[in-house]
Parts: structure tokens; sequence; C-alpha cells
């Protein structure tokens, strides 16, 4: 294994294991850091939370519209940490389309 080959952390199975954000599904570092620079440092603090509030929290701390599919895996952590099963971002598409339109 090469110096520059990075071991993926493990994802946690469910809300109550889920210690780190990059264990979080669908959460890799670059996600993370950015969930991090809007103050939310660890995966309890996505309960009760507005994926949309965050997705727009993050547009702005950034100054530029985020893609959409940010927003997507947005509802899914918040989703998994209200104790909904882990599923990939793209399910979240049509439920976003369908809420927010266009972002």
């Amino acid at each position: 294994m090469g110096a520059a080959q990075t071991i993926k952390s493990p994802k946690a199975a469910s809300a109550a294991e889920c210690e780190t954000l990059e264990q979080l599904p669908n959460i890799g570092p670059a996600l993370a850091a950015d969930l991090r620079l809007i103050g939310i440092h660890s995966p309890a603090e996505l309960r009760g939370k507005d994926p949309f509030v965050l997705y727009q929290k993050l547009c702005a701390a950034t100054g530029q519209r985020q893609d959409p599919c940010v927003l997507d895996t947005f509802m899914a952590a918040t989703d998994f940490m209200r104790g909904a099963p882990a599923a990939p971002w793209w399910k979240y598409t049509p439920q976003r389309k369908a809420l927010f339109g266009q972002v």
C-alpha cells in the first residue's frame, strides 16, 4: 500500500454508533470539512437540523452556490441521524426537487 493511499474510515451502521462526521454514510473528508465550516462538529449535532438551512449556511460561508447534490447529501445525513437506514444521497434527489425545486 503506497503512502498516498488512504484507508476509508468505516461507515456507521446506525446513528447511535456514529461518532465522527466521516462515519456518516455519504460524508467524506470534503463534506465533513464543509460541515465543520458551518459549525457542525459531530454527527449528533445534525439531529433536528434542517438540511436546507445547512445548505444555505454553506453557500453563504463559501460565497458560492453549492451543487444541489450537497443538499441531497445533507438530507441523507440528517435523516440517518434521525434513525433512518443508510441510503445513498441520490435517493434524496426526487424528494429535494419536490420540496425545494431549483436550488
